[in-house]
């Protein structure tokens, strides 16, 4: 059986893809994913919309010194902003706008298994093109803990994923993650084989 850690990580060289809805709490899962590059050096976070809030990523554990924000509003230019950061920084988290073309995709992922920099793409719509990830996270359930018919304080978020691609050895999986919002994203001991019949991407 495939084993896989009790954390989401990232690894030097290695393109890893977050896809699914707004909702899903995939930004908090990859800037969990973040907190350990930030152990030993600066981690960058490259928002296209504006939206992104530091306070997610020092609750996931992104120490706020080691944390850099960089927003870049300009499809054109997104392309040239990821590679500059690619070549001095070891792990960046890019949402990528939508209209940016495959070859470009294909290109920093290039770039960043050459340099040895970590690169988490989260398209804001649609899907990356087969091959670019080395694992593909795509968001299919999550579940809010705490509320009861609508009153009550959010206590837990449970996320269920389906992960594929190179990193997992060609086989589809679909695991569960947890998240209290106290530490990082944890991944719950269930895992199971996607069903027959779909293609790993």
């Amino acid at each position: 059986m495939l084993s896989l850690p009790d954390r989401l990580t990232l690894e030097p060289g290695k393109v890893i893809g977050l896809v699914g809805p707004p909702g899903f709490g995939l930004t908090r899962v990859g800037m969990s994913m973040l907190a350990d590059s930030s152990r030993t050096g600066p981690v960058v976070y490259l928002d296209v919309r504006g939206w992104v809030n530091p306070l997610t990523a020092w609750e996931a554990g992104i120490p706020p010194e080691r944390l850099i924000i960089v927003r870049c509003f300009d499809r054109l230019l997104w392309p040239k902003a990821t590679a500059a950061l690619l070549e001095g920084i070891r792990a960046v988290y890019a949402e990528v706008p939508p209209g940016v073309r495959e070859s470009v995709l294909r290109r920093l992922a290039a770039l960043a298994r050459s340099r040895r920099s970590a690169l988490l793409l989260h398209p804001l719509s649609g899907d990356l093109p087969a091959g670019v990830a080395y694992v593909r996270y795509q968001g299919r359930e999550v579940a809010w803990e705490g509320p009861d018919a609508g009153h009550g304080r959010l206590t837990g978020r449970r996320l269920v994923l389906e992960a594929s691609g190179k990193g997992m050895s060609g086989i589809e999986r679909v695991i569960e993650v947890e998240d209290d919002g106290a530490d990082v994203v944890r991944m719950v001991s269930r895992l199971a084989a996607a069903p027959a019949g779909r293609a790993a991407g």
